[in-house]
């Protein structure tokens, strides 16, 4: 019986949406489907809580489904869908996965970007199933695909906040991972999840727990490419340290 969850949910999304529906059930039931081999880890970690909870340990697959449906939702938020953001999309999946496995995952998105994409139903899922080093990187190659046309629009960062809230992304981590895309006053420090009159002694202690929190060892299971991605929100952290120590004269 293993494996039933996504194909039942496969199944029942065909039955009432067709192909996109099908794609969305195949997430949903397979973020339900290893429930047997769990680790702990946050649950939620926003400005009021940080809780604990057991997940499965996020698979490939698992990781590369959740993000085709949230790229379209990305995609279709500013009402176009530009070619520098496919070609962002199928670079990043054959870096990943390969020609063949992108040709079908290209496919499915042409097919999801025709039809509504329940971002909240699919981002509640994801948020209860799946590790917040996980959705974090979810969150930071969605602000990569709005980034692939040079900007970052308006109603972008908007659908991008809304699936960060349905991911259980607290409002800190969205301000951090969005100061690494666009340019703002104070935007180093928003990085380090601080304000611009930290003490420097809470401007390190803040590096430290930053650079714990986006630290690429979270992610090498989900492969090269996403590894690679955390490399870089990992560089974004030192960077904005960096620049701050520079200004304040410290080290």
């Amino acid at each position: 019986m293993k494996g039933w969850a996504k194909w039942i949910g496969a199944l029942i999304g065909f039955s009432f949406f067709k192909f996109p529906g099908a794609i969305l059930g195949f997430v949903i039931g397979s973020l339900f489907d290893r429930r047997n081999s769990v680790e702990w880890d946050e649950r939620f970690s926003g400005d009021r809580y940080t809780g604990q909870q057991a997940y499965q340990r996020t698979a490939t697959g698992d990781f590369a489904a959740s993000l085709l449906v949230l790229t379209a939702a990305v995609m279709k938020a500013d009402g176009k869908v530009l070619k520098s953001e496919l070609k962002y999309v199928k670079r990043f999946y054959t870096q990943q996965f390969g020609e063949a496995k992108t040709r079908e995952q290209m496919r499915a998105l042409r097919d999801l970007l025709k039809s509504p994409v329940d971002a909240r139903t699919i981002g509640h899922q994801i948020r209860y199933q799946m590790q917040y080093a996980s959705r974090l990187q979810l969150l930071h190659y969605m602000f990569g695909i709005a980034k692939a046309d040079g900007h970052i629009s308006d109603s972008e960062v908007l659908t991008i906040q809304r699936i960060a809230g349905f991911l259980g992304i607290g409002s800190a981590d969205f301000q951090s991972i969005k100061a690494m895309f666009v340019r703002q006053t104070g935007g180093d420090f928003k990085i380090l999840e601080i304000t611009q009159d930290a003490s420097d002694d809470e401007v390190k202690k803040a590096y430290r727990k930053m650079a714990m929190k986006y630290h690429p060892d979270k992610v090498n299971h989900l492969g090269e490419e996403v590894k690679v991605q955390a490399e870089e929100k990992f560089r974004k952290v030192q960077e904005a340290y960096e620049n701050i120590k520079k200004a304040r004269g410290f080290s």
